[in-house]
């Protein structure tokens, strides 16, 4: 079996609110390689954790975050959405996997991409989001690596991987299978997935070969690949 990395999607969710300190820590105490993490600009420029457009669901704020400046969003939610250098403190040591939703254009990906380099995180962290967000990544950072995310069962143009250069493709899990994970290890790329969730799932993703799996179930993804693997 394949050596696995094991993610934990916007840290240890099930136990602690998602894209949160407390929540990256526990899932790095938990066995986690690496933590993805959500980052979004606030109006004023700085980078943050969270996945949705707005603060409503984690933080009962019907506000965009990007109508919001960093002083806003720390009042309003007490201090409970960290700031992207924060985050990459809290996890020394640790891989981050940045995820970008929302589709950021290049000055978002470049003042993401410039924290990073102060925190001197650039070789700990890689990126994730569809095509147009790593092309943007790529123009900027020529060295990142990346997990170009890709939603077809279909392997990638050509044209985007010469353009793109990932080191992952990442796929939704229900799409993986044996054939899928040969031919994206032929292309050259290591296979991610995202996000399985039951222990059934995740064995036939270990038995299929994958590279990395990200999910919600830190915990229970490393106690069994530190089974299958022992």
């Amino acid at each position: 079996m394949r050596n696995v990395t094991a993610v934990a999607h916007r840290g240890d969710p099930y136990r602690v609110r998602e894209n949160t300190l407390p929540s990256l820590r526990s899932a790095i105490g938990r066995g986690a390689d690496a933590v993805e993490i959500d980052v979004r600009l606030t109006r004023d420029g700085v980078p943050v954790l969270l996945h949705d457009a707005t603060l409503e669901r984690l933080w009962d704020h019907d506000r965009p975050l990007a109508s919001l400046t960093w002083d806003e969003v720390r009042e309003v939610t007490d201090g409970g959405v960290p700031a992207l250098a924060d985050a990459l403190a809290a996890t020394e040591g640790s891989r981050v996997m940045i995820d970008l939703p929302g589709a950021p254009g290049e000055r978002a990906v470049r003042r993401i991409v410039d924290v990073v380099r102060e925190q001197g995180a650039e070789g700990r962290v890689y990126y994730c989001a569809g095509a147009p967000a790593m092309l943007a990544v790529r123009g900027v950072d020529p060295d990142a690596e990346i997990a170009l995310t890709h939603t077809s069962h279909a392997p990638p143009r050509a044209g985007l991987l010469d353009a793109v250069r990932p080191r992952w493709l990442n796929y939704r899990f229900s799409l993986v299978d044996r054939a899928l994970a040969d031919r994206v290890h032929r292309d050259g790329c290591l296979l991610s997935v995202w996000t399985p969730d039951t222990r059934r799932s995740m064995r036939r993703l270990l038995a299929a070969g994958v590279d990395s799996v990200t999910t919600n179930r830190i915990d229970v993804l490393c106690a069994l690949r530190d089974r299958l693997t022992s």
